[in-house]
């Protein structure tokens, strides 16, 4: 057995070993095991969310489009230097304390609680449970091609290998283990681009030499319209490529539930701080490695592959083995992330929901653990037919998880009056046209990104919907106005005050579930029953309004 797979092998066995070293606390609770308890810190909150949304794209899918179209390819990494800074700065704090008011261990049950909406729910566990296993199944390609490269192996030895891993740390240490080992993995993506930069760099002369280069083979490399000026003019498309991830980050449920993890809401000033500079490090580097590629390696064969092959070529066997472990922990890092939000949402918001409302704990963690390993088993067998590249698949999944879901997270903490209408349409308007566009290619007829078509769509159906609905309950505007409390807290009032919130969180669960039993016996009763059923209604309302005492806490 040569170096390279033993250093393959050391890395594999490692987050393995993290996955099992969490596997007793996970088992510990439902909240332990979907949330890690909701006790992440900033650092790991930061930097395993940022691994967890980068993926094998930004070492495969993000080069291959440099050295494809050029500089143009760049503006998605713009996006993305200030996606976490936008994601957290919105959503961070008061989805933190607005999902733990609510008793939300899902991105998908949270949306049903705050918007009070079975629809909601299944509507959007159903586009979670389709994007989330095809973004995963991209992953899965790319992790095959790598493993494949590093290796030696065939494609579908690796591909078994590498995701088999990652299914047995997911399923035993739960949400604990992704978000740790995303945060050991995105440290190694960091050293690991940093090195591979600062040896390709000076071989096309730095950035000056490295345009002068391209514009000698083709002016268009440097064109912001990209190569053969194939985008010129198109304003609404460069738009909706900043936008997909300067702001799509917030409609992915396996990022979103970063927020609902953290320690508390204050944690998200740090998170903020930590992401913003490992995405200023890190974002731009293997763009501009895809652009040196077409200097340093004109001829490949597969775009997909521009960073391995150019590890190899640079450096000596065991070192490229050790930086291309930063390729592997940029897919591992995704695959289990989105494994784990896949399985979250098919066992809480499709089996507890709808199959067996009355679940055990051990019930609920056995579904889970068994959604994730069939959802992997099922990944591999797809993965070895190869579907579209990675880069098409990733972008189409992203796309269609960020318009159905990003318009809804942002106005379940900023719109008092959102209802249910309104988040429906938005749901249905952004997912299906974006789908639409990327079918039906209108983006060529246009001139207009399916990301920025649906999210303007997604948009406009949520101010027209709004105007059909009915306006939320009292506890959710009760819990709407906790949850938006700006003032600082002290740390150790904010640490006393999700504890003393607890009780509080079980009532207003309570209401909610007890609401649609409600509904229905209203529906049966005889119109002479209706007031004594609203004055029933009313004493549950009075009974789950926020305690004085607590709102106190809150305004400090």
């Amino acid at each position: 057995m040569n170096l390279d797979i033993i250093v393959f092998f050391i890395y594999l066995l490692s987050m393995l070993g993290i996955g099992l070293y969490f596997t007793k606390k996970a088992s510990a609770s439902a909240d332990h095991y979907l949330l890690g308890n909701r006790k992440i810190g900033a650092p790991v909150t930061a930097i395993s969310m940022q691994s967890s949304s980068m993926s094998g794209f930004m070492f495969m899918g993000g080069p291959a489009q440099a050295f494809q179209e050029g500089w143009h390819a760049l503006w998605y990494a713009i996006g993305d230097a200030g996606g976490s800074i936008v994601n957290l700065s919105v959503l961070g704090k008061r989805m933190r304390r607005m999902s733990q008011l609510l008793g939300a261990l899902s991105p998908v049950e949270y949306l049903e609680k705050r918007f009070e909406s079975t629809a909601v729910r299944v509507y959007g566990a159903a586009v979670a449970i389709i994007f989330l296993f095809a973004y995963a199944f991209a992953q899965f390609i790319a992790a095959g091609k790598a493993l494949e490269t590093m290796s030696g192996f065939s494609y579908e030895l690796a591909l078994v290998i590498g995701i088999g891993v990652i299914v047995v740390y997911t399923v035993a240490g739960g949400y604990l283990a992704v978000a740790f080992s995303g945060f050991v993995q995105g440290v190694i993506m960091l050293i690991g681009v940093s090195i591979i930069g600062v040896m390709v760099l000076p071989q096309v002369g730095g950035l000056s030499g490295l345009n002068e280069q391209l514009a000698a083979i083709d002016p268009t490399y440097l064109s912001i319209w990209g190569k053969d000026l194939i985008y010129y003019g198109q304003w609404g498309v460069i738009l909706g490529a900043v936008l997909i991830y300067a702001i799509g980050y917030m409609g992915l449920p396996h990022v979103s539930v970063k927020h609902m993890s953290m320690e508390g809401a204050d944690t998200t000033k740090n998170a903020i701080l930590w992401s913003a500079g490992f995405n200023q490090l890190f974002t731009f580097t293997p763009y501009i490695l895809g652009l040196s590629a077409i200097i340093i390696m004109p001829n490949i064969s597969d775009p997909e592959m521009v960073i391995p092959e150019m590890v190899y070529m640079l450096f000596p066997g065991i070192a490229a083995a050790i930086l291309l472990s930063a390729i592997m922990a940029a897919i591992m890092s995704t695959c289990d992330a989105l494994l784990m939000q896949a399985g979250t949402t098919l066992s809480r918001d499709v089996y507890s929901r709808f199959i067996n409302k009355k679940a055990s704990h051990k019930q609920q963690l056995l579904v889970s653990r068994l959604c994730i390993l069939i959802g992997g088993v099922i990944g591999i067998v797809v993965a070895v037919y190869e579907p579209p590249s990675v880069f098409a698949l990733v972008v189409f999944a992203f796309g269609v998880l960020g318009n159905t879901f990003m318009i809804p997270y942002i106005a379940s903490v900023y719109s008092k009056n959102a209802n249910k209408i309104g988040v429906l349409s938005a749901m249905v308007g952004g997912s299906v046209t974006n789908i639409a566009w990327e079918l039906f290619t209108l983006q060529n007829a246009t001139g207009i990104h399916p990301f920025l078509a649906g999210l303007l769509i997604s948009l406009i159906a949520m101010l027209i919907g709004n105007k059909f609905g009915t306006p939320p309950s009292d506890p959710i505007l009760d819990a709407f106005d906790l949850a938006k409390q700006n003032k600082r807290i002290p740390k150790k009032l904010e640490k006393g005050i999700f504890e003393d919130l607890a009780p509080e969180a079980r009532n207003i669960s309570y209401f909610l579930e007890t609401k649609e039993v409600q509904r229905k016996t209203v529906g049966k009763q005889p119109k002479s029953n209706e007031m004594q059923q609203e004055s029933s209604l009313d004493k549950s309302r009075r009974r789950t309004v926020g305690d004085p005492k607590i709102r106190l806490n809150l305004e400090g």
